[in-house]
């Protein structure tokens, strides 16, 4: 049986009495779980809601638009692939990158496995949140710090000075 709330009752016992629920089951939710009597005050045309005109797009505007991100994105997608060198190379860190992504997944979801360690990993991920907040978050001085090491990292990444 669905449960109904006191704003919902009207339609909700319209909804059961098509089903035809035993009278035990109405008179209980009337009485214990405090919904109004069957003659309550709000009307059923209050209770419902006028439709929002929707204006839906032609398929074509919408097909013309897809198509056209689509053939932008694979035309850039060609063009990179065609300025790209060393190919082989690509695909075999690709490949590696897939395969450290299924490994880790698989380590995880056998940790996961084990009874306890779930919440002795979560409660390590909190300590270590904390301390990050303490020791990077929380201070002025600190925040600068962390920000010049990402800049840094970002500079060694890239290997260029953006300033």
């Amino acid at each position: 049986m669905a449960a109904c709330t006191a704003s919902t009752y009207l339609s909700c016992t319209q909804f059961h009495a098509a089903l035809g629920p035993p009278r035990q089951a109405q008179a209980f939710k009337r009485r214990f779980l405090g919904m109004p009597a069957r003659h309550s005050r709000v009307k059923p045309e209050r209770m419902r809601f006028a439709p929002r005109p929707i204006k839906a797009a032609t398929s074509e505007d919408t097909s013309s638009s897809v198509s056209k991100d689509f053939d932008e994105v694979l035309g850039d997608l060609k063009e990179k692939w065609d300025s790209v060198e060393n190919k082989s190379t690509l695909l075999v860190y690709g490949g590696g990158a897939l395969a450290a992504l299924w490994l880790s997944s698989t380590v995880v979801s056998a940790i996961n496995s084990v009874p306890l360690l779930p919440k002795v990993m979560e409660l390590i991920g909190l300590g270590y949140a904390l301390w990050f907040t303490y020791r990077y978050l929380l201070f002025k001085e600190s925040r600068k710090e962390l920000a010049a090491d990402a800049e840094e990292l970002k500079q060694k990444i890239t290997g260029s000075k953006d300033d």
